[in-house]
């Protein structure tokens, strides 16, 4: 095999095996994004659990306030 053909796969080898090495740190990222993503996800979900609506009880709470409400009118 002439030289020529020995240095055109080595280079395509080099070339071939940095993006292969390229494309790997780019999978890691990714993969330390998505977790991080992840934690965001749930924290943002427990944020939103702990401020949501108040429930529907405040009908009943209102109901059972409304004499003192009436005798606050009142005074």
């Amino acid at each position: 095999m002439p030289a020529v053909a020995w240095v055109t796969l080595a280079g395509a080898t080099l070339i071939i095996g940095l993006t292969a090495v390229a494309l790997l740190r780019v999978i890691v990222h990714l993969t330390h994004v998505k977790h991080t993503l992840d934690s965001t996800i749930g924290g943002v979900e427990s944020i939103a659990d702990r401020t949501g609506t108040v429930p529907a009880r405040l009908t009943s709470v209102n109901a059972t306030l409304k004499p003192v409400r009436d005798w606050a009118e009142g005074v």
